[in-house]
């Protein structure tokens, strides 16, 4: 969520710079019901003083034998206009958060305006691999080598969902064991959050309100008790500590999760998307990193250099890009994301997207430290996926395959697969 403070002190600033993601925006209104909300605020808190005031001389009046009823009368009539300033305050208030809910963050100074047409390359590793031979899509080799059920999975569980079997089950588990055991050598605490998740977890986020309609709702008898299936393991991590105030000496916080990924939209099931490359289900270990804001952007790097790592050590041809305004997802202020090559797609596709939100998630969730003065400050959180599978699986099939059809196995996954170097 966006700090009102610094649009009522500079709205033309905060205006243009989500102008950067395409958004037009007017805080004209928000900030009349801004002024209105603090002239109320002053109003009530003047009653409150008087009332406290002439409250603490009534008993000194009752001692001196004066009469006291029309001053009793004048402060139970105060009381009243001091419940309906609250209760003003309170709708003002409301007014003002809903409206702010909906607002992106606002993209970094060095994001370019636009949408993914201006997206910037800033890195290329290793050169896309060569075959002398008619290379095979990843649909077709692991159909051939009973990786992969598609067609077992779409009948039990509906289109964009698929089996994991045999060899192709335990090359999944070798890449989260891989990707999990990087992490913990880097002291990440380990995480297995809960799947179902309360809305304020959606909220904090930053996914809800503007996305309520992109997650799995589980209904329930009470409107309170209703859940979503979690989209991604950051909105489970990212609200771990909301509503709570972190010692100084804690900081940065340093997590890793593994879940599955339930996203209802599972992609434009275009041929080339065809397989796991876009889902309703698939795996994911998140990097989530919980810093004080001066310690933001060396937070970032790292983030970004664990995951293009893991993508190097698997030996994949891949490439960093940092993306336009309009491209980052709604609650960051920079995003770069790693995308590997899949041959059979002539492109490259997303596996990591590492992002800053700042302290806008923080607003929403309330997540806040000690500084060393002891006044609590908003918490930055950042994030990237540490990977996700269902495209680097992928990739490792068809980058690392052989003209008979079989396929190499990645150096730093053998030791996960007892020492096997091929799957025929």
């Amino acid at each position: 969520m966006l700090d009102i403070n610094l649009i009522r002190n500079s709205p033309l600033v905060v205006a243009t710079a989500l102008c950067k993601r395409g958004i037009n925006v007017d805080f004209t209104d928000l900030l009349k019901v801004d002024e209105d909300r603090r002239k109320a605020i002053q109003i009530v808190e003047n009653m409150k003083a008087e009332r406290n005031t002439v409250s603490s001389q009534v008993p000194q009046l009752k001692e001196r034998g004066m009469p006291v009823d029309s001053i009793v009368a004048q402060m139970k009539q105060l009381g009243e206009r001091i419940v309906e300033g609250d209760a003003l305050i309170n709708d003002l208030t409301e007014r003002i958060k809903a409206y702010l809910s909906k607002l992106p963050n606002i993209p970094d100074i060095d994001i370019a305006p636009g949408g993914k047409e201006n997206n910037e390359i800033v890195e290329v590793f290793s050169d896309p691999p060569e075959f002398d031979f008619v290379p095979l899509d990843h649909m077709e080799l692991c159909t051939k080598l009973g990786l992969i059920d598609y067609e077992r999975g779409a009948k039990i569980a509906g289109s964009g969902n698929w089996i994991y079997r045999g060899m192709g089950a335990m090359l999944e588990w070798a890449l989260l064991n891989f990707f999990i055991s990087e992490h913990l050598q880097d002291s990440y605490e380990f995480i297995l959050p809960p799947h179902m998740l309360t809305y304020n977890c959606g909220y904090g986020a930053g996914q809800f309100p503007k996305f309520n309609d992109d997650v799995f709702w589980i209904e329930a008898k009470e409107p309170q008790d209703r859940r979503f299936l979690l989209p991604t393991a950051e909105t489970a991590l990212v609200n771990i500590y909301s509503d709570e105030i972190i010692d100084l000496y804690k900081l940065p916080i340093k997590l890793v999760g593994y879940t599955p990924c339930y996203r209802k939209e599972a992609g434009s099931y275009r041929a080339d998307e065809r397989g796991m490359i876009r889902g309703h289900q698939f795996n994911k270990v998140e990097m989530v990193q919980i810093v004080e804001p001066n310690k933001s952007p060396r937070a970032f790097k790292e983030l970004l250099d664990k995951a293009a790592d893991l993508v190097r050590k698997l030996g994949l041809h891949f490439r960093i890009s940092k993306l336009a305004a309009g491209d980052c997802s709604a609650s960051m202020s920079r995003t770069y994301d790693i995308e590997v090559w899949i041959p059979s797609m002539g492109g490259y596709k997303e596996v990591s997207s590492i992002s800053s939100a700042g302290d806008y998630q923080a607003r929403r969730n309330n997540t806040k430290y000690r500084d060393l003065e002891g006044k609590p400050q908003y918490v930055h959180t950042l994030n990237a996926s540490g990977l996700a599978t269902s495209r680097i699986l992928p990739a490792i099939i068809e980058q690392y395959q052989n003209a008979d059809g079989t396929i190499r196995v990645p150096y730093v996954l053998q030791k996960f697969l007892d020492g096997q170097e091929i799957i025929s």
